[in-house]
This record gives C-alpha cells, sequence and structure tokens, in this order.
C-alpha cells in the first residue's frame, strides 16, 4: 500500500511542477499534497508538522504572489476589468495553444480586453505588456517556490539517512 501512495505523492509533486507553467493547473496545492502524502507513509518521521508548516506557507505565498505580480502588472498600467478578464481568458485558450500559447495568451488577451474597452491601442499594448510582465514574474516567484518544496522534501529525505 505504502509503494502506492509514495508513487502516487510523486505523480503529484511532477503535475505540481508542470502546474507551475500551466495556469491549468494548481501546481503548488498540487505539490503540497504530494508532500503531505510522502509524510503520510513516512508517519511523519522525516517531514514532521514543522516542515508541512512551512511548506504550506510556502505555497500560499507562491499562490499569493502569482495572483498579486499579474493583477499589479495590469493594474500599473491602468488597466480596466475587461483586460483583466481579457487576461484570464487568454492564459485559459493559451493553454491549447502549447508554449507560445500560455506565454502570450494572457498578453493578447489584455490587449484585446483593454481594446474592446477604451478603443486606444496605444494604451492596449501598454496594458497587455504590463500584464505579461506580471505574468512571468509570478510565474518565476511560483517556480521558486516550488523548488522550494522540492529542495526541502529532498533535504529533509537526504538528512533522514545519517
Amino acid at each position: 500500500m505504502s509503494a502506492i501512495l509514495i508513487t502516487l505523492a510523486l505523480i503529484l509533486l511532477v503535475l505540481g511542477l508542470l502546474g507551475t507553467i500551466l495556469p491549468a493547473l494548481p501546481g503548488l496545492p498540487l505539490m503540497f499534497a504530494g508532500a503531505w502524502l510522502l509524510a503520510y507513509v513516512g508517519d511523519y518521521q522525516v517531514m514532521g508538522t514543522t516542515t508541512l508548516i512551512a511548506l504550506g506557507l510556502l505555497t500560499i505565498i507562491g499562490v499569493a504572489l502569482d495572483y498579486i505580480a499579474g493583477m499589479l502588472g495590469a493594474k500599473f498600467s491602468g488597466a480596466s476589468k475587461q483586460a483583466l478578464w481579457g487576461a484570464l481568458i487568454g492564459a485559459i485558450v493559451g493553454v491549447f495553444f502549447g508554449l507560445p500559447g500560455i506565454l502570450f495568451g494572457p498578453l493578447a488577451g489584455a490587449a484585446a480586453g483593454e481594446f474592446i474597452a477604451r478603443r486606444d491601442l496605444l494604451a492596449a499594448g501598454k496594458v497587455g505588456i504590463a500584464t505579461f510582465i506580471g505574468f512571468i514574474i509570478g510565474v518565476v516567484a511560483k517556480i521558486g517556490c516550488a523548488l522550494a518544496i522540492l529542495l526541502t522534501i529532498i533535504v529533509m529525505y537526504i538528512a533522514s539517512l545519517f
């Protein structure tokens, strides 16, 4: 039974890593679930309460930074509500177009939403680029938190060997 749970935990960790890049997957929460499952299988001997609380805080910080960075990028450029909705729709639709869609979907969506709202091409471009920069900063923050989670798990298991 424990081999199945360990396999499931590793699958959750890999899916979580993918989710740090793909906006459709909740990456960091999946990684936390995988870490918790590993702790459960090990009867909380390798990763205890303190480690799980730290990983939970990393998860919360990473998710919050992801949302805040994108919104701040759009907000500092004076984006309208239509631009924010456009960025969200662009991110979802972009998943179906591979890596270029993932990168440029939010930019195109925000620009389209801003153009619909204000009929100003320059403002639409400015909002699109600002949203794109916020998106990239959010992804970098998520990847940083994901790597911190993975490194914590690896260090805890290596330390348990000694």
